[in-house]
């Protein structure tokens, strides 16, 4: 099998789960995983045959694709803000709503003028996607990440060792404010916490649910806030004077995590949509 019959094998393979387009896309990564060409240089060298290991990628890419596993796990990459993250079912699938938010961490920042000696904490880092994009624009900040996941930490470690960023990754449960207490003060604190109410299950993709882990997605319906309750009360203690608090929300409750903040206490909540339109960050001041 050569390489055009290859991306021809994967388009048809997956042909029923997918529109042509996304299929087509699907398979452009997959081929790319698997024989390190670009688009462009796949065209050049169609007619290369696949050397026997990579004959058996393709097998085993179709058949986790068949199983509707998304591309990103099944290639184990995702980007994000220009860099080539690891990821696996032990981390969220980086998203590009989350850029826009460290976007917009990295350009107040860059505003204030306080790049050199700012402290950040990313709270539920999984992939670590946060503070290694921080960290690669802001390289001369002091950036942490924590999580509860032994297995999300190890995934961001790893990252860390790839990008050749230097970030620190402890475990911490969040909701254990004795483990929270022993952090240091910060000047921004962010967070892209669990905020899908179990009872969106019934519109959200397969592929998410079947796939990605639970424990960064969901919370209870009657306590949907939950995350954002307990990093705002953390923040109330481990925030500088100056100190920002930036959050990623679920868009149907941009109202009311502003006025959970607003009553917590902070000043200057504002509300951000993404480029779809929805909200879908806060950003608060202490």
């Amino acid at each position: 099998m050569n390489i055009q019959s290859a991306f021809t094998h994967i388009t048809r393979a997956i042909a029923s789960l997918y529109d042509t387009r996304e299929a087509a896309n699907i398979a452009h990564l997959v081929m790319e995983h698997i024989t390190g060409l670009s688009k462009l240089d796949r065209i050049v060298y169609k007619d290369r045959a696949l050397e026997a290991p990579q004959q058996a990628q393709l097998e085993k890419a179709v058949k986790a694709l068949l199983e509707q596993q998304p591309v990103q796990y099944v290639t184990g990459t995702a980007w994000f803000y220009g860099m080539e993250l690891m990821v696996n079912p032990q981390v969220l699938i980086p998203r590009p709503e989350t850029e826009e938010l460290v976007e917009w961490i990295v350009q107040d920042v860059r505003a204030g003028g306080g790049a050199a000696a700012i402290q950040l904490l990313d709270i539920g880092t999984g992939s670590g996607c946060i503070p290694l994009a921080l960290k690669k624009e802001l390289p001369a900040a002091d950036v942490w990440g924590i999580d509860v996941s032994t297995g999300a930490l190890a995934t961001a470690r790893a990252n860390a060792t790839q990008q050749q960023l230097e970030v620190r990754f402890e475990e911490v449960n969040v909701l254990d404010e004795k483990a929270t207490g022993a952090l240091p003060v910060f000047d921004i604190i962010v967070s892209n916490p669990p905020y899908i109410k179990h009872s969106e299950h019934t519109v959200m993709q397969q592929q998410v649910l079947a796939y990605e882990p639970s424990l960064a997605l969901f919370v209870p319906d009657d306590d949907a806030l939950l995350f954002y309750r307990v990093i705002a009360e953390l923040a109330t203690r481990k925030l500088s004077a100056a100190g920002r608090l930036y959050f990623e929300i679920n868009e149907a409750l941009g109202k009311e995590v502003v006025a959970l903040l607003e009553t917590a206490g902070f000043k200057n909540v504002i509300l951000k949509q993404d480029i779809f339109g929805k909200d879908r960050m806060v950003r608060a001041e202490s």
